[in-house]
């Protein structure tokens, strides 16, 4: 396990397939900071080393999958750095041409649905609660905000992203979001990666990969790095960004001023 926030191993998990598993470790909450984007991205070089693989598992220690990415590093000296390292993360994976499931227990918000929401097929337990509460501190989900209107509708995305409310795991499938409800996530998704990709050949589904994401891949990434500039250059110029991470840094109530 490495200290900063995640640990993985390559495991067989049948005598014609392998996986790479990348498991969040990152103490209380798995708060995704700089280090731990960081060294997510460092789990995925593995990729261009073995070509066997048929799938990628995220999945997580603790009650949580994530809180989301780190508020303290949202200040205006830390956010352009977590935000490039965010954005060449989802390069990363988009452009791995390996198939990604992702296993969520209790919370994932913010950032942490964002990584789940990159993924092919998100599994969920019951008690699951997932939601993009960025507007509350007075600043948007540069992800999120491409990704939920493409895979849930503009409409529902807007809902989510506008009220910063949470879904119920239930509700999260009814509108899409996600592919299965289990008691045991990780354990659902071994077993939809046996049973489905297992047998293929790694180099197809590679290229299947690749093609299915074809008409939104690239679109999507060079679209984030627009809004990412837009967060940077306008939003973080806000005076209600700023007094709404400091306020949740300083456990208070936002004073907003509207400008």
């Amino acid at each position: 396990m490495h200290e900063t926030g995640w640990k993985w191993v390559k495991a067989v998990e049948s005598d014609d397939g392998s996986l790479l598993r990348v498991t969040l470790d990152a103490g209380r909450g798995n708060v995704l900071t700089r280090a731990v984007l960081s060294e997510l991205r460092e789990a995925l070089t593995v990729i261009g080393t073995d070509s066997t693989l048929r799938a990628i598992l995220f999945d997580h220690t603790g009650e949580h999958f994530s809180y989301g990415a780190s508020i303290e590093e949202h200040r205006a000296e830390h956010v352009g750095e977590l935000l490039s390292q965010f954005r060449m993360f989802a390069r990363d994976l988009l452009r791995s041409g390996v198939p990604t499931v992702c296993a969520v227990r209790g919370l994932c918000l913010g950032g942490g649905l964002e990584l789940a929401a990159l993924c092919d097929r998100l599994v969920v337990s019951p008690e699951a609660q997932l939601g993009q509460p960025e507007i509350e501190l007075g600043v948007f989900a540069p992800l999120g905000s491409l990704l939920l209107p493409r895979i849930v509708g503009p409409r529902r995305a807007a809902d989510l992203l506008l009220t910063g409310r949470r879904a119920s795991a239930e509700e999260a499938r009814e509108m899409g979001l996600v592919a299965t409800i289990a008691d045991d996530p990780t354990a659902a998704a071994l077993a939809w990666i046996e049973k489905h990709l297992a047998g293929k050949s790694a180099a197809s589904l590679r290229h299947a990969t690749r093609a299915a994401r074809t008409t939104w891949a690239e679109a999507f990434l060079a679209e984030l790095e627009t809004l990412e500039r837009d967060y940077l250059e306008r939003l973080m110029l806000t005076r209600d960004a700023r007094e709404g991470i400091e306020a949740f840094l300083k456990k208070r109530a936002p004073r907003w001023e509207h400008r």
